[in-house]
């Protein structure tokens, strides 16, 4: 473990405690670069304590404040959270009221946190779908973190992958027809400059809470070899803690990228499907 990781914990993590014994484990040489988390289980947090699920989405702002923290003292370069998808607006709209309204203080909040870690903070999805006064906070936040040089926090708002897809998809064919270039010589290079994450890279690591097993229209593109940890934790609990197991549970696979890799004894080793 690097003393340069410990220090950014020091006077926080307390000594012995589980967070301490999982931190020294952790390879800083072999961090992820990218992590993008499904934040998942807010409903169900808040119904097992018979609240609403407004309560949910509230403690969960709380596990967003934990993460980006904690993924910030680490040296994640990159950390990118799903947080309303296309989706959700079939949600009542209380609910979605209730959201927005968290999402504005929230960056209202934070803003001088952001600006204090050397954060940038910056979104993805359809911004014009969203109400004038969240994209007023957006605006700010981005304008005031702009020339942060540190982690990169980037948050899906009214966002899916698959529309995502679509729209580059569009773009590109717009600029093909007025080049009068051949659609036949696409590539995937020109595909990935017309999406939202053009200037990020893949996800080294896709966490996924509350147990559930999919990938919910979640940069789908992005995420072609990206390593999956699934963990039951419902996104309410998730803390430090839960944030170093699955680095910790990342480190411990063997990215192949669909290749194969040789043994000690020259042998082949088949790659894992990906």
């Amino acid at each position: 473990m690097s003393i340069n990781i410990l220090r950014e914990f020091e006077n926080i993590i307390e000594s012995g405690s589980q967070d301490e014994f999982l931190l020294r484990q952790i390879d800083p040489d072999r961090l992820p670069s990218h992590i993008a988390i499904i934040m998942d289980g807010n409903g169900r947090w808040a119904a097992r304590r018979n609240q609403p699920r407004v309560a949910g989405h509230r403690a969960g702002a709380e596990a967003v404040r934990a993460t980006v923290e904690s993924a910030a003292r680490l040296g994640i370069s990159y950390l990118t959270l799903y947080a309303f998808s296309t989706e959700n607006w079939k949600r009542p709209r209380l609910e979605v009221d209730a959201l927005m309204g968290l999402l504005r203080e929230f960056l209202r909040k934070e803003i001088r946190s952001l600006k204090r870690n050397n954060i940038r903070f910056q979104t993805i999805g359809r911004e014009r779908g969203l109400e004038s006064a969240v994209s007023r906070e957006i605006d700010r936040a981005r304008r005031e973190t702009g020339e942060n040089t540190g982690m990169v926090l980037t948050v899906a708002l009214n966002y899916s992958g698959r529309s995502e897809i679509v729209e580059a998809c569009r773009e590109l064919a717009i600029e093909y027809l007025a080049l009068g270039r051949d659609p036949s010589e696409m590539t995937e290079d020109d595909i990935e400059r017309h999406l939202y994450t053009r200037d990020l890279p893949d996800p080294d690591l896709l966490v996924r809470t509350s147990g559930e097993m999919r990938v919910s229209n979640f940069l789908l593109w992005q995420i072609a070899y990206s390593e999956i940890y699934v963990t039951d934790v419902l996104w309410p609990d998730f803390r430090r803690v839960t944030l170093f197991e699955a680095i910790l549970g990342y480190q411990k696979r063997e990215r192949r990228y669909g290749d194969v890799k040789p043994t000690a004894k020259g042998s082949l080793i088949a790659a894992n499907m990906k």
